[in-house]
């Protein structure tokens, strides 16, 4: 028979049993959930290749040290299907069947939202690179933080541009999905679009995984705006393109949230991808220098000649994750979730991502890059001045 003392003991090892069996063998266990298959693989894959890349690389280095001893990284991925129902279930599944220390996100604000509640109801600390909605920081959330830069600012830098154009665009149409991160983004461009004395003539809510843009395209053309901000994602920015030019739709400039900086988007659409202008926070330069990769360039090389196509901003922040949390859990000392959690509130450290800190509602603070298709080239063009000289106004179809 068990005395009183030997079961509080037992007690208290199974209340460890999280953190305690997945670090037992010297290993600490990241979980995640992304998607592999289904309508979101094409971009799902950045994040299991992220996550894979940078654990190798830490691994390869040394490891992490946690008080004064050595662990090496592992992760346990599962395919969400696309389906953010199954997504729920397998971050449970994580926590409570596979004993992982520490979350990963998903991709997509959707994702997103409904993941970080899991992270917050059993108190794990996820840090996800792929949601960027305001959604999902404004909740008052403790355990959630975001390497991708506010869903609502996504415009800011496209519409400074705008007005330093010659001539600046006078009229604006605003077309967004009506999933979480796109209405955030257009409920962020109305107030930039205001602030900066845009007319808005068009303001057109669509459903996510629309194929069919002829009526809002008819709408444009009846409106003829001088520039369409289009908050959506890859696959409706091509649809778009494509039938804007079956159509003669052709105002001074369009501009998207997602798409264009991939090498997919180019290929999609040949010539007619050049004029388009796209958004990144991530440009892959020598001068962004990392711990574990030299720099953005090395990082850039090494990521093609492993997966043999080229990563995108989408890459970059998959990575600063891990990486955010090996710093965090370095300085915390420890593996136990509410003090990684806290570290994970302090860190500050350049990354070939950028500097990585989190503000006080758990999001990064970036500011994008406009780029713009130039001869099949994805080209920087502006952050807080031109970096190069944007191709505008756009010709006619007709005379492209």
């Amino acid at each position: 028979m068990k005395s009183g003392y030997s079961r509080l003991v037992i007690g208290a090892l199974l209340a460890l049993g999280m953190s305690m069996t997945a670090a037992a063998q010297g290993t600490i266990t990241f979980g995640a959930s992304v998607q592999l298959t289904g309508s979101l693989a094409n971009t799902g894959r950045y994040y299991k290749d992220a996550y894979n890349f940078a654990i190798d690389q830490i691994n390869a280095a040394g490891g992490v040290t946690v008080g004064g001893q050595k662990y090496q990284l592992a992760l346990k991925l599962y395919d969400n299907q696309s389906d953010a129902n199954l997504s729920v279930r397998q971050y449970t599944q994580l926590i409570t069947q596979d004993k992982v220390n520490f979350l990963l996100g998903p991709y997509a604000s959707d994702f997103t939202i409904d993941d970080s509640a899991v992270a917050e109801k059993y108190e794990i600390p996820m840090i996800e690179g792929g949601g960027a909605s305001d959604q999902i920081f404004s909740r008052g959330y403790k355990y959630i933080f975001g390497t991708l830069a506010s869903a609502s600012d996504y415009f800011a830098s496209t519409i400074d541009m705008m007005g330093k154009l010659d001539p600046a665009p006078k009229t604006v149409a605003l077309l967004y999905a009506d999933d979480s991160f796109d209405v955030s983004v257009a409920d962020g461009t109305r107030k930039l679009a205001g602030a900066a004395g845009l007319d808005l003539v068009l303001d057109s809510r669509y459903s996510t995984d629309a194929s069919d843009f002829s009526s809002i395209l008819s709408q444009i053309k009846d409106k003829n705006p001088d520039a369409v901000l289009m908050a959506g994602h890859e696959t409706e920015a091509l649809n778009f393109i494509r039938q804007a030019k079956g159509l003669g739709v052709s105002p001074k400039m369009y501009a998207f949230t997602v798409g264009v900086p991939t090498a997919d988007f180019r290929q999609a659409l040949g010539a007619d991808a050049n004029y388009a202008f796209g958004m990144t926070t991530w440009i892959p330069n020598s001068s962004l220098k990392d711990d574990y990769f030299g720099d953005a360039e090395q990082f850039d090389k090494a990521w093609q000649a492993k997966f043999d196509y080229a990563p995108d901003y989408h890459a970059a922040s998959g990575v600063a994750t891990v990486e955010a949390f090996v710093k965090a859990i370095e300085a915390a000392g420890t593996l136990d979730p509410k003090a990684v959690r806290d570290a994970i509130a302090k860190v500050s450290f350049d990354s070939l991502y950028g500097h990585v800190a989190f503000r006080d509602n758990g999001q990064i603070d970036l500011r994008q890059t406009v780029v713009q298709v130039q001869d099949g080239k994805v080209m920087p063009i502006y952050t807080t001045d031109f970096a190069n000289k944007p191709d505008y106004p756009m010709p006619s179809w007709s005379d492209r």
